[in-house]
């Protein structure tokens, strides 16, 4: 198996992004999958490219994105891509588009392909926070996360199988913002998205658990 992982680079005023640091230090190999780590710009459009560029040179089995979401407490396993662009802030190259489809033509919505729930009952058996989000936002982890499976249903034959992970801060991020601001130690966010690897290796079905929320 072969394992595709994305980080992103830093945006939104912060000099550094948890997602890209921790996916710089995965291992080459987990439980037998070679893992390939690569940076992507917080760039609409721009994003999906180099993905698509990495894919058609590599042909993973995988590609998991990991991005960042400030006042998440926990590792956030998504469920969804829905096909809207609607930044709130300027992408790193200044683009802000509003209501606007990630693919034009394309569904409304993918459902992640990756085993979610084997993922976070990993996390949490591990003493690792973790849960199912049901929106990955607006920004440019949608944008990858619906985008990334929209290529991999169109123009992979749906044999490559997608998904996406949100992280918490660091520490020293929460620095200066207000105190009930959630982080976790990059150490726990390397650990989570090893052991979410592994979930994804041990797991070609997901599990059937609980993990919605009423609200």
């Amino acid at each position: 198996m072969k394992i595709l992982v994305t980080g992103f680079d830093p945006f939104g005023g912060e000099s550094i992004n948890p997602a890209l640091e921790a996916v710089k230090r995965l291992p080459d190999s987990i439980r037998g999958a070679q893992i390939i780590k690569l940076e992507i710009p917080t760039v609409i459009g721009k994003s999906l490219a180099k993905i698509k560029e990495t894919v058609l040179k590599e042909s993973p089995d995988v590609v998991l994105s990991i991005g960042q979401a400030g006042g998440r407490a926990d590792i956030s396993v998504e469920r969804i891509g829905i096909n809207i662009d609607d930044c709130r802030i300027p992408d790193n190259e200044g683009n802000q588009p509003v209501d606007e489809p990630v693919v034009k033509g394309g569904p409304a919505a993918y459902f992640v392909t990756l085993p979610i729930k084997a993922i976070v009952e990993k996390l949490k058996s591990n003493k690792i926070p973790a849960s199912v989000s049901n929106t990955a936002g607006t920004f440019i982890c949608n944008h990858v996360c619906y985008g990334t499976a929209h290529f991999a249903a169109t123009e992979r034959g749906g044999k490559m199988k997608t998904g996406f992970i949100h992280i918490p801060l660091l520490p020293e991020q929460a620095i200066g913002k207000p105190v009930t601001t959630p982080s976790m130690a990059l150490e726990t966010v390397l650990k989570g998205i090893e052991l979410a690897i592994e979930a994804i290796a041990e797991n070609d079905a997901d599990i059937k658990v609980s993990g919605g929320k009423i609200c």
